[in-house]
């Protein structure tokens, strides 16, 4: 076992080496000015992505890939609306498979996957094994094994791959983590997170790419965007589809794969009735959709138990009529910050049994990241964080760094999915939490706090 665990070991760190000499040399060795890089994917949220890369001076978009021609066309607009060349194009012929064309480490020094969910796990591995470093969209996979697989590529081939988790980089996230670091909370107990927001007008629409939200109630391939692939995990699939927003910054307060790990984890999942309500109200009760029966439960909710004693809550709440909400809460021997009503409470500072009003903590607080640079994340998507996921890409691949949300951190938050929906078919039984690190949770650092460059 020792002589297992040290092999490992001394793959993990020759991977990790080998890594860092994949990553681009023009920076350093004085070369090319511009990070060349590719993106798979120019449906919305692609879109949005490429409007960061798209106004940046060290970033040149040299390939797009998407077999819609009208998400191509759109993604190309943006090129000509900047005066930009136009990058090239692949996928106009409907290959599924045309990005492995795309896929040149001499002609890129990264690419970016916005693809739908069941694609990103085989896009990142092709990507890795052909050299070109991956920053991929949040859901790493959809069954465990593909986070294993995506996990030993990394680790195999060294090239670095980044999961594009926007919410690490919200500003009160990250002034919390200031907080957190700094001791205000005292020592962390309990902490919670999820993905509260309606998607009853994302998962259903008419078809008409003029109209992809709230337009009427198709979907798969009557639908368009969302409606086209994402409302079918709802129909056959039962569990916390979607973890890493709540799970991402939770991970970050508790140190999880560096000092600190997952254990245990269990999910309950409620009645499914918030989908086929929404098609009734909609006029469905003839329509096919009105036949059509949901496997996912309204409301699902997954409890994590941590090596350090800390308990986390997620839920998962996308079929209900609700406001937005990721219902943070970050509880220690100290108070608590609640994202809910902004607010916190801090032992010895607040008035008892009285909240304080969480903006002048913010201020305090606020992360070196956002005072650098809140004017350029000014009109970035949501809220300006879209801007930083991207920026830290982008910096990480310039300075030949390590990825601040790396790969350990995308299937361990991502692997919450497949543990999730194997808990609750197996009647919400508590489930050991697979230690992706292989050991050496105990021996990384707390480095996820991020820097005053990215």
């Amino acid at each position: 076992m020792d002589k297992q665990f040290n092999r490992r070991h001394f793959l993990t760190a020759g991977a990790a080496l080998a890594g860092s000499l994949l990553l681009p040399t023009a920076f350093a060795a004085g070369g090319r000015e511009k990070l060349r890089l590719g993106m798979i994917g120019t449906g919305m949220r692609g879109q949005v992505l490429l409007k960061e890369l798209v106004r940046r001076d060290d970033v040149e978009v040299a390939a797009l890939c998407d077999i819609e021609p009208i998400n191509l066309g759109k993604a190309l607009a943006q090129f000509e609306k900047a005066g930009k060349a136009k990058p090239r194009t692949f996928g106009e012929d409907g290959d599924k498979h045309a990005y492995r064309r795309m896929l040149d480490a001499k002609a890129l020094d990264g690419v970016i996957i916005a693809t739908p969910w069941e694609w990103h796990a085989q896009m990142a591995i092709d990507a890795m094994q052909a050299k070109v470093p991956v920053g991929c969209e949040v859901v790493a996979g959809i069954t465990l094994k593909d986070h294993w697989d995506v996990l030993d590529t990394q680790l195999k081939t060294g090239t670095p791959y980044m999961l594009l988790e926007n919410v690490c980089y919200r500003r009160d996230v990250m002034a919390v983590l200031q907080m957190v670091r700094s001791g205000l909370f005292g020592e962390l107990v309990h902490l919670q997170g999820g993905y509260q927001h309606d998607l009853r007008a994302v998962k259903f629409n008419n078809g008409d790419p003029a109209k992809p939200y709230g337009s009427g109630i198709e979907f798969g391939e009557k639908g368009w965007s969302e409606a086209k692939w994402r409302t079918q995990h709802s129909v056959q699939r039962n569990g916390e589809l979607y973890p890493s927003h709540g799970i991402g910054p939770c991970a970050m307060y508790t140190n999880i794969n560096r000092g600190n790990r997952f254990t245990r984890i269990n999910t309950f999942a409620t009645k499914a009735r918030g989908l086929h309500d929404y098609i009734m109200k909609q006029g469905g009760a003839d329509h096919p959709s009105g036949k059509v029966k949901f496997s996912l439960g309204d409301v699902v909710t997954t409890t994590l138990a941590c090596e350090n004693g800390e308990t986390i809550i997620l839920q998962h709440d996308t079929s209900l009529p609700r406001p937005y909400s990721l219902g943070f809460r970050v509880q220690g021997t100290n108070g608590l910050w609640m994202d809910v009503n902004h607010s916190i409470h801090i032992e010895g500072k607040s008035k008892p049994h009285q909240w304080e009003d969480f903006q002048s903590y913010q201020d305090q607080f606020d992360h070196p990241l956002w005072r650098k640079y809140a004017g350029q994340a000014e009109g970035a998507g949501h809220g300006g964080m879209d801007y930083f996921v991207i920026h830290a890409f982008v910096e990480a691949l310039k300075a030949r760094a390590p990825m601040p949300i790396d790969i350990y951190d995308a299937v361990t938050w991502s692997a919450i999915t497949p543990l999730s929906e194997q808990s609750i078919a197996q009647n919400f039984q508590t489930l050991d939490f697979p230690d992706f690190t292989r050991g050496q949770w105990s021996k990384r650092k707390p480095i996820f706090a991020f820097n005053d460059s990215y």
